[in-house]
């Protein structure tokens, strides 16, 4: 019997509408919750992404405040752009999306978001925060993989749980939200990477597995015991002529016959994808709501 699908879509969804009537409240108290975005360049995935996250933001009532510089701006305008965004008191998440341009230090730009507008979670100080299970802006995908499996109704509450990669923006993040004493975590992780032995023999021992390793097939059927639970991060460009934009996207699981195993799966697009940019949203109206508490 096929996997039950597990649509990122209609979960955003119903994540933005709650968040709609948030919005709402903090309107009626004189309060507009406001995300600045920066661009760098004219990358064609980031500009994309910047377009849908300011489309979201319309949608459900959040200023945006769009800031697209030339690839040639130098390292001290955007620092000066970020310290003005600091301070600017309708601004509530600052995203400078990344990658940035050849030149210029993302470390140094990271650094220098006020922890308490970094609503991608980034900052070493909101890290540290979430390690230690303190109030934290929680990376957007983690939290968007977490809200997936609770809303699907997927114990995580002792469960044992297989990230496959170990990046900063995902897997690292994940396992330890994973493992935190606390009513969405509490599950035993393994993290598995490009240097393990046997990848297979870890994740046909998980109860969940968690694809995160930016390849195409990195899991396959013969990987998943059967009744798992899978979520796929990745995003994969694969060619297809058959396709008008020449190419395809896939994630990181082999679909089609791991969905034959799998008790619940996430497809590529529409499954982790739409949780990012909602769980962005979240972020920016928990913002505004500890911004103007009392």
């Amino acid at each position: 019997m096929a996997a039950s699908i597990i649509d990122g879509k209609t979960i955003a969804q119903q994540i933005r509408g709650e968040l709609t009537g948030e919005i709402a409240q903090l309107k009626a108290r004189g309060v507009i919750p406001g995300l600045a975005v920066v661009l760098v360049g004219d990358d064609p995935a980031s500009r994309s992404y910047v377009t849908a996250k300011e489309k979201a933001c319309h949608e459900i009532g959040i200023y945006s405040a769009d800031h697209r510089l030339p690839a040639a701006t130098s390292q001290a305008e955007l620092m000066a752009l970020v310290r003005q965004l600091n301070g600017d008191p309708r601004i509530h998440g600052i995203l400078v999306q990344l990658p940035l341009p050849k030149g210029l230090d993302e470390s140094a730009v990271l650094l220098a978001i006020d922890p308490d507008k970094d609503i991608d979670g980034f900052h070493p100080i909101n890290v540290g925060r979430m390690v230690i299970g303190e109030k934290a802006f929680l990376p957007c995908t983690p939290h968007g993989v977490i809200q997936l499996l609770v809303r699907s109704g997927i114990r995580i509450d002792g469960a044992h749980v297989v990230v496959v990669g170990r990046s900063n923006i995902v897997g690292k993040p994940l396992a330890n939200l994973l493992l935190q004493k606390s009513p969405h975590g509490n599950a035993t992780v393994t993290i598995c990477h490009t240097r393990t032995k046997d990848i297979g023999h870890h994740t046909r021992q998980a109860d969940i597995v968690v694809a995160a390793a930016g390849r195409p097939n990195t899991v396959t059927a013969d990987m998943i015991r059967e009744g798992a639970v899978v979520i796929d991060v990745g995003v994969n460009r694969i060619e297809d002529a058959s396709k008008k934009q020449g190419f395809r996207l896939v994630g990181d699981v082999d679909f089609e016959a791991v969905r034959l195993k799998a008790s619940f799966i996430t497809p590529v697009p529409g499954g982790v994808g739409p949780m990012t940019i909602t769980m962005l949203l979240y972020n920016t109206v928990a913002s505004a709501r500890r911004h103007h508490a009392g």
